[in-house]
């Protein structure tokens, strides 16, 4: 990749800090930009980090118009949030995709990667979910992502914005922070059984997700940038793997060896969604995307930072604006 100056929003996240990691290691020159909502434990000396809220209008114009390449992770990411106060996560999540969008019009982005969700789909009605797949959001959260993933399409047809959209499906990493109650499923596994309790599972178990590997996620980035192919057209990230939560469980317990930790199964949770997982085709076809993590390879590399840490403080939470 030529040398690039990247601004990630929200790269104090879990997903937006692997992304500063591996561009910084491809001689990228990297800016985030993060309101730091949280308490954060990562730090990469190599790249800058500024403070700031994405909806700030004119501090957003001077870091866009720095830039070449714009990657926008920065979101109000909590469904349970937009239940209960849309307006919040609408102001977040669309008007400040706007912000970005809009001084995007006035500088030299070669690219603009907006981070979507699968969420925009809501439950669905075939299997596996493409990308022209029926688009309606269960909440709030949902439609905010599709309604900024719009936009930044719209941006590129009519102002000629290089735009594209990724829709990641169930992301997970080292640095999910499993005491915060948005967290996956597999860091709240993990925490339990680490700690000798047994993982919950809300109803029987055989619900199925697509679980992709943050390095997955990077990799997909990476090639949005580097491929013009990209530019005005979304793309699913997952593995194209449907794994049930009852498997999942089990291999956490198995990995700490304690297969005595059986899951405790609880009511189901009113419009959990019961099978869901990618057809990643577009992206392998298009982009030349090809999943390299397996979700036990990926559980181990959480386990053993785990260890090697201690348990404390390598966690940096969600995304955030």
């Amino acid at each position: 990749m030529d040398e690039k100056r990247v601004l990630i929003t929200g790269g104090l996240g879990q997903v937006g800090s692997y992304l500063c990691d591996a561009l910084s290691g491809m001689e990228c020159k990297v800016r985030v930009v993060d309101n730091f909502s949280s308490c954060l434990s990562y730090r990469n000396p190599s790249v800058e980090v500024v403070r700031g809220d994405i909806r700030d209008r004119e501090a957003v114009r001077q870091l866009v118009r720095d830039a070449n390449v714009v990657i926008h992770c920065a979101a109000q990411i909590y469904v349970t949030k937009s239940v209960e106060d849309p307006a919040f996560d609408a102001d977040n999540n669309v008007m400040g995709t706007l912000s970005l969008l809009d001084a995007a019009r006035d500088a030299d982005v070669e690219r603009f990667v907006y981070f979507s969700s699968a969420a925009v789909y809501g439950d669905p009605v075939h299997l596996p979910v493409d990308e022209d797949h029926p688009q309606n959001p269960m909440s709030p959260y949902g439609v905010s992502k599709l309604s900024g993933e719009k936009y930044a399409l719209a941006f590129h047809r009519a102002y000629g914005i290089p735009s594209t959209a990724i829709r990641p499906f169930n992301i997970y990493s080292p640095r999910q922070d499993p005491s915060n109650p948005y967290s996956g499923v597999i860091s709240k596994f993990i925490d339990r059984v680490a700690g000798g309790q047994r993982p919950i599972i809300f109803g029987d178990g055989s619900a199925t997700r697509d679980f992709v590997s943050v390095h997955d996620v990077v990799d997909m980035v990476t090639l949005m940038i580097k491929k013009d192919v990209a530019v005005g057209k979304v793309f699913n990230c997952g593995t194209g793997t449907a794994r049930t939560i009852d498997s999942l469980a089990h291999m956490v317990a198995s990995f700490y060896g304690r297969r005595d930790l059986t899951p405790e199964h609880q009511p189901a949770r009113a419009g959990d969604i019961l099978h869901s997982y990618a057809d990643i085709s577009r992206a392998r076809n298009i982009l030349g995307f090809r999943p390299q993590v397996i979700l036990e390879d990926g559980i181990k590399e959480i386990v053993e930072s785990k260890m090697a840490a201690g348990d404390t403080d390598n966690r940096t939470g969600a995304d955030r604006t």
